[in-house]
């Protein structure tokens, strides 16, 4: 048994904070009814460089353990699908634009007539309320207008944004948090509800103490590159043969530090006697620091800093970490047969349940490959679902097409 088994999610969503989200929900074991647009679908299946045997890597990465049909939404019979698919849904996602369901006849107020059980978890850049409500929202400009990238990158240098999707992925995580408790409710009150989740608002609520202290003294944080502005010394280093971290997160770990690296004379030194001190002669310490970290092999220092118990490590590249042997012992890389891509691999479940755990049951969908089977559960006929496919309202799905060469 799987925790969602049971539940059935109608994913009108794409791109990646909307499809992520439903993803995880798929993990735990939800049916996932993707929803996409005859002959082009969600259209993070045309981001590409990179792509694998032809299929969008930016695709194929968050859209496992789901369904796919195909749906005209801008016709009446398309409509009268997604009415009967929310009617026998328990969460419906979406991330267009505010208003543009509502004109279709689609929005929250319309389905929670047919289905009052309908959890209606909407997806957008700045939310559904407020003056900036009918601007579009993408992961970057989220980084700037949330502040992050404000905070990103070396304080000479332009402001840079992470280097993944950030602002998608954890709005994502936000709209999981919010549909979880959205079903715990129900069970309460027997009623759905609508759920607003932004991009914007999720990166405020992950500036966390960067916005307390600013509450608290009236000056931003500016860009630190990998440095901290309340710990020290907390930041990337170098040695003599590739980039580290350490992290010395207290001021018991400071005497340790210094004992194994044997900076007896910086432990005496009352200038960073306390990590008050450290933060406010951070650079005097810092270049003292880097300039002895250099001088020694990364195998060294690991070495005599693990053996004390002070935080410390490589920065893996992506290849290095994907192939490191405790993330292959934590199960975080996943492989599955595709039909057009052999032995897809990709990131795993980040969560651990010990007696309902996530799995993955079906490979990313080919575009419509579902369209027939989820009809024929809704009730059409093979005569009903062909002529849908005549009048363009779904489209056909060729299995040939997708055969591998």
């Amino acid at each position: 048994m799987q925790a969602l088994d049971g539940i059935k999610v109608l994913d009108l969503s794409r791109t990646l904070a909307g499809p992520y989200s439903s993803m995880l929900l798929g993990d735990m074991g939800a049916d996932i009814v993707k929803v996409e647009q005859p002959g082009i679908g969600d259209e993070s299946r045309h981001f590409t460089p990179p792509s694998w045997n032809e299929e969008s890597c930016y695709y194929l990465s968050s859209n496992r353990n789901k369904r796919s049909i195909t749906i005209d939404l801008k016709t009446d019979e398309g409509r009268e699908i997604i009415y009967k698919l929310a009617k026998e849904s328990d969460v419906l996602v979406e991330n267009f634009r505010t208003g543009a369901l509502d004109k279709l006849g689609l929005g929250y107020e319309q389905l929670k007539e047919i289905n009052p059980r309908l959890i209606y978890c909407s997806i957008s850049g700045f939310g559904r309320t407020g003056p900036e409500k009918n601007r579009a929202g993408y992961d970057l400009l989220l980084q700037g207008y949330g502040g992050l990238m404000s905070i990103t990158g070396e304080p000479d240098r332009t402001p840079a944004k992470a280097g993944m999707s950030i602002v998608d992925l954890t709005t994502g995580m936000f709209a999981v948090y919010g549909i979880l408790t959205a079903l715990i409710a129900r069970d309460k009150t027997e009623k759905g509800q609508f759920i607003d989740v932004s991009l914007l608002d999720g990166q405020i609520s992950l500036l966390n103490h960067m916005a307390t202290g600013y509450f608290a003294t009236g000056k931003p944080a500016g860009r630190m590159g990998s440095a901290h502005p309340s710990i020290v010394p907390y930041q990337a280093f170098s040695s003599k043969d590739m980039d580290i971290i350490l992290a010395v997160a207290n001021n018991g770990l400071w005497e340790k530090c210094c004992r194994a690296m044997g900076w007896s004379d910086l432990l005496k030194d009352s200038r960073f006697s306390t990590n008050d001190d450290r933060v406010t002669h951070r650079s005097i310490l810092i270049p003292i620091i880097s300039e002895r970290l250099s001088q020694l092999e990364s195998k060294e220092i690991f070495d005599r800093l693990d053996a004390v118990g002070v935080p410390c490590g490589p920065i893996h590249t992506i290849d290095q970490v994907v192939n490191h042997p405790h993330v292959k012992a934590r199960e975080m890389i996943l492989e599955v047969e595709h039909p057009k891509v052999n032995n897809l691999k990709m990131p795993g479940f980040p969560v651990k349940l010990s007696d309902t755990p996530a799995n993955l049951r079906k490979y990313p969908p080919l575009l419509g490959e579902h369209t027939d089977e989820i009809l024929d559960e809704l009730g059409f006929s093979t005569e009903q679902i062909e002529g849908l496919k005549s009048k363009h309202v779904i489209g056909k799905f060729d299995k040939k097409s997708y055969s591998l060469s």
